[in-house]
């Protein structure tokens, strides 16, 4: 695993996490070298209509192959789900989709579609975020509660 100013040791099909502040990250899929460039499969919707989400979704997203470099230069590797499943073959399935998928929209949507849930999808077939989960921990005792007293 990487520390914030390491370079780990990337193999195709790992999950890299760029830490972007105290709550969130986002995540790439590490794809391989390109005329010894490093790059990575992620989603972005840094290029739909509006700089800012309606709602945490962004309707014209897609899944973008760009440097590892210019996503920032604090990252780690973060397979979070190797205990539980099995990644699955890069080069018989995972690098296929991710060759599919580029250039295709796709809907960006914070609690259900995120970064880390693309690049679960990918390297586990399972689409999963753990960040959205911490924040559902929070939340759900909330809701509970406002459910209970028919505020909600």
């Amino acid at each position: 695993m990487g520390l914030t100013h390491s370079h780990p040791q990337l193999f195709p099909g790992d999950i890299v996490e760029y830490p972007r502040n105290k709550y969130f990250s986002h995540f790439a899929v590490y794809y391989g070298e390109r005329d010894g460039v490093p790059y990575v499969a992620h989603l972005t919707c840094r290029d739909s209509d509006s700089k800012l989400l309606l709602f945490g979704r962004a309707l014209r997203s897609e899944v973008k192959l760009d440097p590892l470099a210019l996503l920032g230069t604090k990252y780690k590797v973060s397979n979070m789900l190797d205990d539980s499943l099995s990644a699955r073959d890069f080069y018989g399935a995972v690098k296929p989709d991710i060759d599919e998928l580029i250039g295709r929209q796709l809907t960006f949507d914070i609690l259900f579609h995120n970064s880390e849930h693309q690049a679960t999808l990918l390297r586990y077939g399972v689409k999963k975020s753990q960040q959205i989960e911490k924040i559902y921990e929070h939340i759900q005792p909330a809701w509970k509660k406002l459910f209970k007293e028919k505020k909600l």
